[in-house]
């Protein structure tokens, strides 16, 4: 594997977390986000699985059907995280401050790092391990700053969808020949089915606003493309290096629903600043210290 495709991998994962970034600001802009998150989750997961979908079509014709068939484990498994990550974002999200969100989602890159030890044998050096310290003291200061119910909901469901995610990289890891993008899908539809079903069970409204439709479906969209150019470049780099790029999401997602400009105006909170200051810090550790990639991936 040349050094191009490598640096080429890197640009594009930053793009993909660029991308994500504008994923709060989306969800600000939805009424009352937090009292339709189901409905939220189904209309976002659906927007994945049929953008996806239409995608392979086009590049694949009919015979894309057939990547359903080469899924396996690993794409029943990394699906399955995926449509996880995606529910639990969306309930994180609507019930807390988006820094707090974000933060939690900084905790990736050492959760995979855990996950791709266990499972994959990626070895975790004693500088990796470090940082991954470090971050969980991060995360432990921004939860003294979530001690009411709706906001300590926030923060376990964002730090559920992190390890989802993670373990949603391990597996486009696992096995490299899987179709990448089906397992892209496959996370969408999961995420649609269990909405749907709760919504049916509860007796709830599945319709909402047309506003909120289009802005669910649109962050559908925004989180699709992110993952089209995550996926396509996973086989490149390891799986801690590949979450820990993507954390542009966290910088730029707390900097859009800030930026008084945009009319959303969420100012972060001392313990939160602190907290995610801390989270930086172990990034910035871990990449400084990190061993240069290793090219036989």
């Amino acid at each position: 594997m040349s050094k191009k495709q490598v640096s080429s991998a890197m640009f594009f994962v930053l793009l993909a977390g660029l991308i994500w970034s504008f994923g709060p600001l989306v969800v600000r802009n939805i009424n009352n986000a937090e009292l339709i998150p189901w409905q939220y989750s189904l209309i976002r997961g659906s927007a994945i699985f049929l953008i996806l979908n239409i995608y392979l079509f086009l590049n694949e014709g009919k015979k894309f059907t057939n990547n359903y068939q080469k899924i396996g484990l690993s794409g029943l498994i990394g699906g399955t995280c995926l449509g996880i990550a995606n529910i639990t974002f969306v309930f994180s999200i609507t019930t807390t401050t988006a820094a707090v969100t974000l933060m939690m989602l900084g905790a990736m890159p050492f959760i995979a790092a855990l996950l791709a030890y266990i499972f994959l044998q990626e070895k975790i050096s004693t500088k990796t391990f470090i940082a991954m310290v470090i971050a969980a003291a991060g995360i432990i200061f921004i939860s003294f700053d979530s001690k009411e119910t709706g906001k300590l909901f926030g923060l376990i469901n964002g730090l559920i969808s992190s390890t989802a995610f993670a373990g949603f990289t391990v597996s486009l890891r696992w096995r490299k020949k899987v179709p990448k993008l089906t397992t892209v899908s496959l996370g969408g539809f999961v995420a649609a089915c269990v909405s749907l079903l709760i919504l049916i069970f509860y007796d709830s409204d599945i319709l909402i606003s047309f506003k909120n439709t289009s802005l669910s479906a649109f962050h559908g969209f925004l989180v699709c493309s992110a993952l089209i150019i995550y996926s396509a470049n996973a086989k490149y780099l390891p799986a801690a290096d590949l979450t820990l790029l993507s954390l542009t999401e966290v910088i730029g997602g707390i900097f859009w629903v800030w930026l008084p400009l945009l009319g959303i105006n969420e100012t972060p909170s001392t313990n939160t600043l602190i907290g995610g200051v801390i989270i930086i810090i172990s990034i910035i550790f871990y990449g400084y210290n990190a061993r240069r990639y290793r090219f036989r991936y």
